[in-house]
């Protein structure tokens, strides 16, 4: 291939993730100049794109509305979350690809009719269970409640990435003198770290970005960050700007934890494991 051509077919491959970048990230870079402008020039006809900025919309939801106590909230309940589903999945994916036998399809049939359940017939349900055990309005039943609905997703998700690792592994383990417990945690735990981090991901966005459940099982104590959003969805446009803010502020927790998490998602699942 000569290097004219080369230069070309590079250029256009950049040139096309860049307009998809533009198409993808339009809408955050839209609504965060809204959280920047005065109701009137945010909402302005044709739009306005010289102005100046003013934080007055993200001091009076973080200082005044007391956001940051409905971050912490939503905070508690995606990294409770993570906690409990990703090892829990982790053992269950384990067992069912190496010890799941005849029965691991039907229990995965199972695990995947419970996922496709419709979330409104769950309400509820879960609304008088918690009534009945006095945790209504409490993060703990929504750390539970996230995790039972998570927990197919998540055990689905690993035992894609544990059908990647070897069973070589864990007979050169048992063989060392490695116990049961030993095996999982001293050997398959480590090669599966990309995998866990991927569904700690996929677990932490469910959780945080959960409306409906917590819009139901959670008053004022347990409040989290979507249904405070959701309570400026008026027809006052000030409340748009404010909801725009508030929108601003979910998205910076998620993107410090992606540059925390995206080595595991890239990662080989079993390099230089087995010699």
């Amino acid at each position: 291939m000569s290097r004219p051509l080369e230069y070309s077919k590079t250029g256009l491959s950049y040139f096309t993730l860049v307009l998809f970048s533009i198409f993808f990230l339009f809408p955050l870079i839209h609504v965060l100049l809204i959280s920047l402008k005065s109701p009137v020039d945010a909402f302005a006809v044709p739009a306005k794109w010289l102005f100046i900025p003013t934080f007055e919309h993200h001091r009076h939801l973080w200082f005044e509305k007391g956001f940051s106590r409905f971050l912490f909230n939503s905070l508690v309940i995606g990294i409770g979350t993570v906690c409990i589903s990703v090892p829990t999945a982790t053992l269950a994916a384990y067992g069912l690809v190496r010890h799941g036998g005849k029965l691991s399809s039907a229990i995965l049939f199972v695990l995947l009719s419970m996922r496709m359940f419709p979330h409104m017939l769950l309400v509820i349900p879960y609304f008088l269970i918690a009534r009945q055990l006095y945790l209504y309005d409490s993060r703990i039943v929504m750390i539970l409640v996230m995790v039972a609905f998570n927990q197919p997703f998540a055990i689905w998700l690993m035992r894609g990435f544990m059908l990647n690792v070897p069973k070589e592994l864990d007979e050169a383990a048992i063989m060392d003198g490695c116990r049961p417990w030993a095996v999982v945690s001293r050997v398959i735990a480590p090669v599966m770290l990309p995998g866990m981090a991927t569904t700690a991901i996929f677990s932490f966005l469910l959780a945080y970005n959960d409306y409906l459940f917590a819009l139901v099982l959670t008053g004022t104590h347990a409040k989290t960050l979507p249904v405070a959003i959701g309570e400026y969805g008026a027809e006052n446009i000030l409340y748009w700007s404010l909801s725009a803010a508030g929108v601003c502020g979910v998205i910076i927790p998620v993107i410090v934890i992606m540059m925390f998490l995206q080595k595991g998602l890239v990662k080989g699942l079993t390099a230089g494991a087995i010699k």
